[in-house]
């Protein structure tokens, strides 16, 4: 019996960073281990491996997509960006300069995710207030908790100066009590 015959591969062509590559790869290949595995883009990061942390999240033609749910063959003859090629040379990206600004990062593994899928939420023009924010970022999860200051760094570039208040927090009742989330009692005016 012969041995099997090796993989088929793809010849693809992108454009990551603004530099471009030509690869083969197998067809079962996913963006993401093509940028970190293939290209040594090594800054987005493989979280869950299923699609449900962000940790991997990069722009392809400017929308944000989960590379590890994504075959590169898909990919063919697009514009890639990693959190890599969002600085231009020493000049970081506006929301690089907010997430330092903000403390918006603790461990820094889901940074890269963030910051792409942030860049995306900019360039798509929906959010409209930090409640808008929060909700368009919440398919990029932080394990450390810095979701407050994550929000507000994204808030001061896409809405401008802030601080920025959520009126879903504003309101919001702690369960079990009369409580709401400024301290107020049932029937008083918030804060």
């Amino acid at each position: 019996m012969p041995p099997p015959a090796p993989p088929s591969r793809h010849a693809i062509r992108l454009r990551v960073n603004g530099t471009p590559h030509e690869l083969e790869v197998e067809s079962w290949t996913a963006l993401l281990d093509l940028l970190r595995d293939h290209l040594d883009l090594t800054g987005t990061k493989k979280g869950c491996d299923h699609g449900q942390c962000g940790a991997c999240t990069v722009l392809v033609d400017g929308v944000r997509v989960l590379s590890c749910l994504s075959l590169a063959v898909m990919h063919d003859g697009r514009e890639v960006t990693t959190v890599e090629g969002l600085a231009h040379g020493d000049q970081l990206h506006p929301l690089q300069e907010a997430f330092m600004q903000h403390d918006a990062f603790q461990c820094g593994y889901c940074t890269p995710g963030q910051l792409c899928s942030a860049v995306g939420l900019a360039s798509e023009g929906h959010a409209k207030s930090l409640d808008d924010v929060r909700e368009l970022m919440s398919g990029n999860l932080c394990r450390c908790g810095a979701y407050a200051q994550i929000a507000q760094a994204v808030a001061q570039v896409v809405l401008g100066p802030g601080p920025h208040a959520s009126e879903v927090a504003r309101s919001a009742w702690i369960a079990g009590t009369t409580v709401n989330a400024r301290g107020a009692r049932a029937g008083e005016e918030p804060a």
